[in-house]
């Protein structure tokens, strides 16, 4: 059984990680930002204003004026709904993060008590497996909730007959907590454990049945779509006809004020789009490469493993995997 292995060939996911700035380089930070998603929607934006600018006399031939006055009461509206969007899609960011943090608690905590309950050392061979056996739940519940393929850390992680057989599983996390289960069930048997240190491990395996149902509601139910659909054409019909309102009052400024207007309002809409899905690939979701990684050390380290593998970090770009 091989314990130690390098990076899967998968996609990763990737989450921007930054030292503290100073508060002048932060203005100008160009990674990290959603700005370079959103760069050609604000250049639209840009030379709509322009245009409405230049054609700003023609329209006054006909008589049109727009005044701010309706885009402002519109404008407090759009950003109330739009910052309740942003706390609802960090709401399941931050629960995501604590699902993760609880794998790594709940393992922790399993391993512990397989090795003080069994009477075991560290480092044998049966409590190598059971830590192991933790080690692909993490992984297999990362590529779970990412739809990539498990087999290539289940290979690394556990013998080859058990991780052919997983890896041909549909939900495989479900069938590592029966194989740890049974696990339980053995050492019993073998009268390692009483009945009631049996139930104390099995409540962790519990949790971890929590942790998985509880992942699994959040990657299937996104915000409903009408929801988001509704937000995204008033944010895009505001910011478009923003202009309108504005030349009047500001005139040769106003491509500066509504691409900066448009900026927050798309900006933010951005954002909560990334947030809404934290198990995703956008550039601030959840590490879980990192996570996974450290949860290998941890119990590697706990089984008094000669060798660990290195941490994760982030990268010349400040992306932590």
């Amino acid at each position: 059984m091989a314990r130690i292995g390098g990076p899967t060939a998968f996609p990763r996911p990737s989450m921007i990680v930054r030292p503290p700035q100073h508060w002048l380089f932060m203005v100008f930070t160009w990674r990290g930002s959603v700005l370079s998603s959103i760069l050609p929607r604000l250049g639209l934006n840009l030379a709509f204003a322009l245009l409405v600018v230049a054609l700003h006399g023609w329209f006054e031939g006909f008589g049109l004026h727009l005044s701010i006055g309706p885009f402002s009461l519109m404008g407090i509206a759009l950003a109330i709904f739009l910052g309740f969007r942003n706390n609802t899609s960090y709401d399941r960011f931050w629960e995501a993060r604590k699902l993760c943090g609880g794998v790594m608690v709940h393992t922790r905590s399993l391993l512990r008590q397989a090795i003080a309950m069994t009477g075991r050392a560290p480092d044998d061979a049966r409590i190598v497996h059971f830590a192991a056996l933790l080690q692909a739940f993490a992984f297999a519940l990362k590529h779970q909730l990412r739809q990539t393929d498990p087999a290539a850390d289940l290979a690394r992680l556990l013998p080859a007959p058990l991780a052919a057989r997983l890896a041909a599983a549909q939900f495989v996390p479900a069938m590592l907590l029966r194989e740890l289960g049974l696990w339980l069930a053995e050492e019993r048997a073998a009268g390692r454990l009483s009945d009631i240190l049996w139930q104390s491990l099995d409540a962790n395996l519990d949790r971890l049945s929590d942790i998985l149902g509880s992942c699994e509601r959040i990657a299937s139910t996104p915000l409903p779509y009408a929801y988001s659909v509704l937000l995204h054409r008033t944010i895009y019909l505001y910011c478009s006809l923003l202009p309108l309102g504005l030349v009047d009052s500001i005139g040769l400024l106003t491509p500066l004020i509504s691409v900066f207007v448009a900026y927050t309002f798309m900006a933010l809409e951005s954002i909560a789009g990334e947030l809404e899905t934290p198990f995703g690939t956008e550039p601030n979701d959840l590490a879980l490469d990192a996570i996974c990684r450290t949860v290998e050390r941890t119990l590697l380290e706990m089984t008094d493993a000669p060798q660990l593998p290195p941490p994760l970090q982030p990268d010349a770009q400040y992306i932590l995997r």
